[in-house]
């Protein structure tokens, strides 16, 4: 049976909160503004990944933050059912558009995994942003090129704060 939490209001306005958060593209415009035109990179795929590393992050963000909550698990699969739901739209629209199957969910699981294994080889590292941004940049296309580095670490810094920032009532109520 579900929590009766999962079905009231409040439930659903932080689930919707966060997915309107992770698909936001105001500050991954933001970033891509000041991405300097010297940044030696596919500047479309930084993009991309921008989006991707967002959403992830968002998702970690909430079983970091809410480790040991009992809400835990049933905002994680709503968080997750609604990306799925978006992803499912996405696919089928860019299907449409350039006649190529493609399963951005998929993507998205195959990024989560990419960081996180990244994560584990390095487990010593104080700021797990040094190992994301990092990534991100052999992800873009260029792992020596400092600003995709740093676009990489400030969105994964911007999105874990901020969602640890927001999750916070609920971690202590």
């Amino acid at each position: 049976m579900k929590d009766p939490l999962e079905k009231s209001p409040e439930f659903e306005k932080i689930k919707n909160d966060l997915f309107d958060f992770a698909v936001d593209r105001e500050d991954i415009k933001w970033l891509m503004a000041r991405l300097p035109e010297e940044a030696n990179i596919e500047r479309s795929s930084v993009e991309y990944e921008l989006q991707i590393l967002k959403i992830i992050s968002v998702g970690w963000s909430i079983s970091y933050c809410l480790e040991d909550n009992p809400l835990k698990n049933p905002i994680l699969e709503l968080f997750w059912m609604a990306i799925y739901e978006f992803s499912q739209q996405l696919s089928k629209t860019t299907n449409l558009m350039i006649d190529q199957e493609i399963d951005y969910f998929q993507i998205l699981r195959d990024r989560l995994d990419m960081y996180l294994n990244a994560l584990a080889q390095n487990p010593d590292t104080p700021v797990p942003a040094a190992v994301i941004g990092p990534e991100f940049a052999r992800t873009c296309g260029n792992v020596d090129d400092i600003f995709t580095f740093m676009a990489g670490s400030k969105m994964f810094i911007s999105a874990t704060g901020r969602v640890r920032k927001y999750l916070e009532p609920i971690k202590t109520g």
